[in-house]
């Protein structure tokens, strides 16, 4: 039974070494973190600036997201957390932390975190280029 160690919507910065040793185990043969940091381009334009805006649902869709991969992978902890607000070019927006066993399932729970997330969770990107245009990210 895999155990959700930390779930979080936060604008205070991501550390993934937290996560890490969220989900550490002396069971866990392995663990997988997946950092989803905001990079400097995009479609071949520089990002000079990036802003997460989060429905007030999103921490409680992110729990359900949770659960799912912890009821359909046999993984022993899950540690999962997103930013709001400003993220700075090259800091964490999305972080994911999976122990298991093996690393074979720590990597399948792990990027079916990321996947169904991405998929689920109500956090639009706002971003702003260096031409001075922006634009919203999985905003409808």
């Amino acid at each position: 039974m895999t155990e959700i160690r930390w779930v979080q919507v936060t604008q205070d910065a991501l550390e993934s070494a937290k996560l890490e040793q969220a989900v550490r185990d002396t069971g866990a043969g392995a663990i997988v973190t997946f950092n989803g940091e905001v990079r400097d381009h995009d479609h071949g334009r520089t990002v000079t600036a990036l802003h997460y805006e989060g429905h007030p649902t999103a921490e409680q869709v992110l729990r359900e997201v949770a659960e799912q991969i912890a009821a359909a992978h046999d993984v022993i902890a899950l540690a999962i957390a997103h930013r709001v607000g400003p993220v700075a070019i090259g800091e964490a927006a999305f972080v994911v932390s999976v122990s298991a066993a093996h690393r074979g399932e720590a990597f399948a729970a792990c990027a079916a975190a990321v996947d169904l997330t991405k998929e689920k969770l109500p956090v639009w990107k706002h971003q702003w280029f260096a031409d001075g245009t922006d634009e919203w990210v999985n905003f409808a």
